[in-house]
This record gives structure tokens, sequence and C-alpha cells, in this order.
């Protein structure tokens, strides 16, 4: 688990530091009757101090040696030697953490259920059409030059906290409301990471910035519900034009094939009249070649040829030649139809 800063401050403060000499002294003072001249002595202590030179970097951590306090090189991970105090001192960063940064928020208990506290100096933020947004937001950084890190900033909580606010406020200066509130959070936390690491840049502070997340982006607490029911009726517009944009996309494809239908219909209509027009017309030719070659004969075939197309659709009433009356045989209406049955009833009724 890493280190938060006040720790990581105070550990640097003792780091590269010698053993205490006076006490080794008086702990060596208590063996010198034992000892057979002070040149021993003198040589454990020699011997000792150049010992205390010796540091192990580990994994996650970069040594910096600093010679009579001013930077003199960075050494990897591993066990590593310097000149002993007051000569050279190391300090041990951890350069591969992430570190975490709360703005417009702190947290309280981490839960859970996590408890936070708003922080409305730091959130309150205006927006490009001159609206109040409440951001909340995360930002994750580490450090990627060591040297920068511990020689070119004094307090690195308050730069980084102070940068991205201000690339923060930016950002959201240059989006309208909806865009903050709704589609353009992605794109807000790309650029205010992108303007938060310009601006550690310039300041070479040593830092990288991994992320930035919004935690909670909404309207100030005097107007919420306000914006609620216009979010609301918003998504009802949507939801009202999605409907009829589904409604358009059914019935005009049914529209389109009804309207083709009757196309086709139609051609092949004008298609029939046409060839039974020339049909009509060959025949007629036919005919009136015919009627040149035998007009007597031809006219009473056609003669004979309509009065079967007649007769055949009429009642007929054949008459005795030998008979003067047609009053037996009156009326003449209805003789060739069909007398009504009677009706049969059911169940001998």
């Amino acid at each position: 688990m890493p280190m938060d800063w006040e720790q990581w401050q105070k550990k640097r403060d003792t780091q590269g530091k010698p053993p205490d000499f006076d006490k080794v002294v008086d702990n060596l003072k208590q063996f010198r009757g034992r000892l057979p001249s002070g040149y021993i002595l003198i040589a454990i202590v020699v011997v000792i101090w150049l010992a205390s030179g010796i540091y192990i970097v580990a994994p996650n951590e970069v040594g910096v040696v600093k010679r009579f306090g001013a930077y003199n090189r960075t050494t990897e991970s591993g066990p590593h030697y310097h000149l002993p105090y007051p000569i050279e001192t190391v300090i041990k960063p951890q350069v591969t953490d992430t570190r975490r940064l709360e703005i417009g928020f702190r947290t309280i208990n981490p839960g859970p259920p996590p408890q936070y506290r708003s922080v409305t100096e730091e959130s309150l933020m205006l927006t490009g059409d001159e609206n109040i947004v409440d951001v909340q937001f995360i930002v994750q950084f580490k450090i990627r030059n060591a040297t920068n890190f511990l020689f070119k900033v004094e307090d690195p909580d308050k730069t980084v906290k102070d940068a991205a606010e201000a690339a923060m406020r930016e950002i959201i200066g240059k989006n309208k409301i909806d865009e903050v509130l709704t589609s353009g959070k992605f794109t807000i936390q790309q650029d205010t990471a992108s303007k938060l690491q310009e601006i550690l840049n310039i300041y070479e502070s040593g830092f990288e910035v991994v992320g930035v997340q919004l935690n909670e982006v909404h309207p100030p607490q005097e107007v919420r519900a306000a914006f609620k029911d216009v979010a609301s009726a918003r998504e009802d517009q949507n939801r009202f034009i999605n409907e009829a944009e589904g409604y358009a996309n059914d019935i005009l494809p049914k529209a389109k094939g009804q309207a083709a239908q009757v196309v086709r219909q139609a051609e092949a209509y004008r298609e029939q009249k046409i060839k039974e027009a020339q049909g009509e017309a060959a025949r007629f030719l036919s005919v009136l070649a015919e009627y040149r070659k035998a007009k007597d004969v031809t006219r009473k075939r056609l003669y004979l040829e309509t009065m079967e197309q007649i007769v055949a659709k009429a009642n007929k009433v054949v008459l005795d030649p030998e008979k003067q009356s047609v009053l037996p045989l009156l009326p003449l209406k209805g003789l060739n139809e069909t007398p009504p049955q009677p009706a049969v009833k059911k169940g001998g009724e």
C-alpha cells in the first residue's frame, strides 16, 4: 500500500543519515579495557562510517544521490553505494505508485458505504453558456522525473490540485452545460488530462498524469429540481422523435410497396388491353380479307355467328308453325324458369 505524502516526507527526512557516532563511541568505550590500543577503535569507527554508504533501491523506487546537498546522480533498483554522510546522501522516492487526489470533495469514510464531504469552493464552475455546475473529479498521477519532483516542487499535493482545478475550469468554460451534464463527459476528461499535463510540464514538476475521472457532475443544489424537469422534458422529446421516426420507417416502405404494386398492375392492364386490341384488329383484318373474297358467304357466316352468341344467352320458346295463336302459351315470361320449391321444415314441422 503506497504511503501518503506526510509519511513519505518523514521517510525522506530520515533517509541518507548515518548512525549516531556519539552513541557508537559510547558503546565502544564500554569495551575500551579489552582493546589493545585506540587505533583499533578508530578503525572500527571508520569501517562503520564507510559501511553506512551501502543502500538498496526497491523495484518501485529510484535512488537520487545528493553530494553536499546538490543533485549528483540517479540510481535504479538494486544495491548501490554512496559516499558516507555528510558527503553524499540518498533519497528514494516511489515512482511506480499511482497517487490519487480528490478535487471538489473529500472522502470522510471509505466505508462501506463510503461517506463524502463536498468542497464547493473547488467544485463550482462556470460553463461556456454562463451556467454554474458542481464538478467533483479525481486526478491520478505518478512521478515521472524524480529529480524535478525532489528539487522543483515544494508542495506536490497543492501543485497538482491547483493545476488540476485550473485545467478543469478552463475546459468546462469551453463547453455548454448540456454537454457537461450528458454526452461530453468523456471528452472533458481527456481534454482536462491533456491540459493538466501541459501545465505540470511547464512547472517542471516531474509528474505524469495517469487519468482524470469525473466523479459527480450536476447543477447546484438550488436549481437541481428545475434541471431534472428540463432533462425529463428533453427525454420525452427524444422519445417522441424516435417514435415518429419509427412510424415513418414502418409506413413509408409499405406505401412505396403499394405504389409499386399499383404501377405494376396498371402496366399489366395496359399490356393486356394493347394485346387484346391488336388481336381484335388482326381478327378484323382477316375477316375483311375473307369478306372481300366471298361477300355473301362471309356475311351469312357473320350473321349466324352473331345469332349464335345472342340466342345462347336468351330464353327460347319453340312454337309449332301450324298453330296460328300463342294464347295457350301466354304468359311466355317464366316458361323456362324453374318453379320455386317448397321449404322443407326440420323436425317434421
